[in-house]
C-alpha cells in the first residue's frame, strides 16, 4: 500500500489533531483560525493521501476511527517537534523586534493590559504586540502565546515563571442600588439581598463555603462568567459582588462593603516557555509587564 508520506505536510496533520481533539470541524476551524471548509477538505486530503478514514460521524460530532487512533500519538509527537523547532529558532534571534503573543484572563486583559502593552509600543516600536483575552489556559508549549499573564501557577515542564504578588478582593455594590435598599448592617443580612455570582464557575460558590458560609447557587439572582460583564452588572445595580480592589477602589458610583473582613487573594503570575525566556524581545516585554503588574498590586 503507497501512503506517499512525502505529500503530508504539516498544515494537515495541525488540522487532523485540531478535529481530533474538538470532535467537529467547524471548532477545529475556530481552534486554529481557519475556515469550516477548508478544515474538511484538508481532512478529505490527508484520509486520500494515507488512503485511511480517519474519522467517523457521530450524531454529536467527528469520532477517530481506528486507524486514526492509532495515528493520534504520532501526529501529536509531530507537534511536539514542530512547536519545539520554532521555540528554538525565536529562542536565538537576538533582534528587539518582531511579534509579541500575551494571553491573559479576559478580566486582566481588558482593565490591566491596554496601558502596558501601549507603554510597550511606545518604548520598543519595532514590537508588535498580540493580546490573547481569555479566561482558557493558553498552551505555551505549542507557542498559542508567548507570555502567559495567570491567576495560578503553571506547573508545566519546561515553563518559568515568576510570582508577582497577589491582588486583593473586596465586596462591592454600586451606589445607586445602595441607595434603594440601604448598606447591609452584617454579612448575614447581605445575603439576603441580590447577589451577583457567576453562572457555571462555582469559583465564588467555592470560596465562600471555605469562609465557612455556606452558599448556594440560587443565593445568586444575577449570575454571569463573564468577568468584565459580571463587574459592569455589580456597576449598573444589579446587587452585591465581588471585584479586585486595584480596579473597584478607582471607579466612581461603587462603594467597598465590609473592607475589615480578609477575602481570600488572586495570586498574579507571569509565565513563558524557557527556551523563550531570553529572547531580546521576549525577554523586554516580560520585564515591562513584570515592572506594570506588580506596581498594579502594590
Amino acid at each position: 500500500m503507497d501512503y506517499s508520506i512525502s505529500n503530508l505536510d504539516w498544515a494537515l496533520v495541525r488540522s487532523f489533531l485540531a478535529v481530533a481533539e474538538t470532535g467537529s470541524l467547524s471548532a477545529a476551524a475556530r481552534e486554529i483560525g481557519s475556515s469550516q471548509p477548508t478544515i474538511g477538505r484538508q481532512i478529505r486530503q490527508i484520509e486520500d493521501t494515507l488512503n485511511l478514514t480517519l474519522f467517523e460521524r457521530r450524531p454529536r460530532g467527528l469520532e477517530l476511527s481506528e486507524a486514526g487512533q492509532a495515528l493520534l500519538p504520532h501526529a501529536q509527537a509531530m507537534s511536539d517537534g514542530f512547536h519545539a523547532l520554532g521555540r528554538a529558532a525565536i529562542g536565538r534571534s537576538d533582534s528587539v523586534s518582531g511579534p509579541v503573543r500575551i494571553t491573559a484572563s479576559e478580566f486582566t486583559a481588558y482593565h490591566h493590559l491596554p496601558a502596558i502593552i501601549a507603554r510597550i509600543r511606545h518604548e520598543e516600536p519595532e514590537i508588535s504586540v498580540d493580546v490573547v483575552a481569555t479566561d482558557r489556559t493558553e498552551n505555551l508549549l505549542y507557542r498559542e502565546a508567548d507570555i502567559a499573564v495567570r491567576m495560578h501557577q503553571p506547573r508545566q515542564l519546561d515553563i518559568v515563571t515568576r510570582h508577582l504578588g497577589d491582588l486583593e478582593l473586596g465586596v462591592y455594590a454600586s451606589d445607586s442600588y445602595l441607595q434603594r435598599t440601604g448598606q447591609p448592617a452584617s454579612l448575614d443580612g447581605m445575603w439576603k439581598m441580590d447577589l451577583v455570582g457567576y453562572d457555571r464557575s462555582d469559583l465564588i460558590v467555592r470560596g465562600m463555603r471555605n469562609m465557612g458560609i455556606a452558599a448556594q447557587r440560587d443565593w445568586f439572582a444575577t449570575r454571569c462568567d463573564h468577568h468584565p460583564v459580571y463587574w459592569e452588572l455589580i456597576r449598573a445595580g444589579c446587587g452585591i459582588g465581588f471585584a479586585q480592589t486595584t480596579i473597584a477602589d478607582k471607579t466612581p458610583g461603587v462603594t467597598r462593603l465590609f473592607p475589615e473582613i480578609p477575602l481570600p487573594t488572586l495570586p498574579l503570575w507571569l509565565a513563558v516557555h524557557e527556551s523563550l525566556r531570553n529572547t531580546p524581545r521576549i525577554r523586554r516585554v516580560w520585564d515591562i509587564l513584570a515592572e506594570e503588574l506588580t506596581a498594579v498590586i502594590s
